[in-house]
């Protein structure tokens, strides 16, 4: 049995711990609180942009363009949207598994990363870092995405890149975050299950019906797709964000409840070895007392 002095130092340490999940728990419940309602807020720009294209897509035809075809050649860019911060429990490693454990080879893809907690371990698992935005997680806003979409969307145009996708995580409430896979461009690939979902649902009449586009159908696709391209990424990053925070409280939440039951486990001990060392003087003070008689 451990000593009374080693283990009062250490539940004095594991005080001085809980002390500091439970003061983490309480900033991530403010900041929760926040981006869960930046989080809300944009989600019904993200579904309308969303629906837009695949109702355009749905009704305009065969439409030949290269948001929509995209390239056979160049490598797959991958968008990994993680945290700056670690004590988040399974939240960076979860989205990390979406590309490691995904049907990507690593030397055809390059990683497109925001959050340092992402970046570092792709980059020791091999994984070309083609760039790095870590200082949006600080604070993302809407032009952080525009400018990540732009990147991105330039090296597709240019033929860099021939498929990109999206690996970021749901909030789906405080206690549960799911991460997620989703392809970007090309675009009709990833829409195809949405569209047949809706010509089974709509009015006959109504999924037979063309789309007529005022520019043109091209013009117009030239135009929406970044919007929605950026629109998606936005999304994902407002997500990425609540879903840290909540992933954080969740963690430091057990980690204090976990402390509380060692520190119980070590008051118990430290009582046990108390009463043995007093049980163990009187022994000795009685020996004595009988010894000198």
């Amino acid at each position: 049995m451990a000593s009374m002095i080693d283990i009062k130092r250490r539940k004095d340490s594991i005080t001085s711990t809980s002390q500091i999940t439970k003061a983490m728990k309480l900033v991530s419940t403010v900041k929760l609180q926040k981006s869960k309602a930046a989080a809300e807020n944009c989600k019904p720009y993200f579904n309308y942009m969303y629906n837009t294209v695949t109702s355009i897509l749905e009704k305009a035809g065969d439409i030949n363009h290269p948001y929509l075809k995209g390239g056979k050649e160049g490598k797959t860019a991958i968008i990994v949207v993680s945290s700056n911060r670690g004590l988040a429990g399974g939240y960076n490693s979860n989205v990390v598994k979406l590309v490691t454990k995904g049907d990507f080879k690593k030397e055809d893809v390059v990683i497109y990363s925001v959050g340092r907690k992402g970046r570092d371990t792709l980059a020791r698992s091999g994984y070309e870092i083609k760039a790095d935005y870590s200082d949006v997680m600080n604070q993302p806003l809407y032009s952080d995405a525009a400018t990540i979409g732009n990147d991105v969307l330039e090296a597709f145009e240019k033929g860099e890149i021939g498929e990109i996708y999206l690996a970021y995580t749901v909030f789906k409430n405080t206690v549960t975050q799911i991460p997620k896979l989703i392809k970007l461009l090309p675009v009709s690939d990833d829409v195809k299950a949405e569209t047949k979902e809706k010509e089974e649902s709509e009015d006959p009449i109504d999924a037979l019906t063309l789309m007529n586009f005022e520019p043109e159908a091209e013009e117009a696709l030239d135009l929406i797709i970044p919007k929605y391209i950026k629109s998606l990424l936005y999304g994902a990053l407002m997500e990425g964000m609540a879903s840290e925070n909540g992933a954080r409280m969740q963690a430091m939440d057990s980690a204090t409840n976990n402390a509380t039951d060692l520190i119980d486990s070590l008051s118990l001990s430290y009582n046990r070895a108390r009463q043995a060392a007093i049980t163990q003087e009187i022994t000795e003070i009685i020996a004595g007392a009988s010894a000198i008689s």
